[in-house]
């Protein structure tokens, strides 16, 4: 998907929810797509977090 398209429906679902519910929904819910993106990145490979939860001393054989 383009990431235009992405920062639409991203845009949209804030909007959605601070005129629903107000301006701590849009704070929660712009906090809980952050995290989502952080953990997609990781799970794709592109953000590597074993020298921050102590696995990259570790020597495979």
């Amino acid at each position: 998907m383009q990431p235009t398209i992405v920062g639409l429906f991203v845009g949209l679902l804030l909007g959605m929810a601070l005129a629903f519910d107000g301006f701590g929904s849009m704070l929660i819910v712009a906090f809980c797509g952050a995290v989502g993106y952080v953990v997609m990145k990781v799970v794709q490979g592109e953000i590597d977090l074993t020298p921050y939860l102590g696995g990259g001393g570790r020597i495979r054989q």
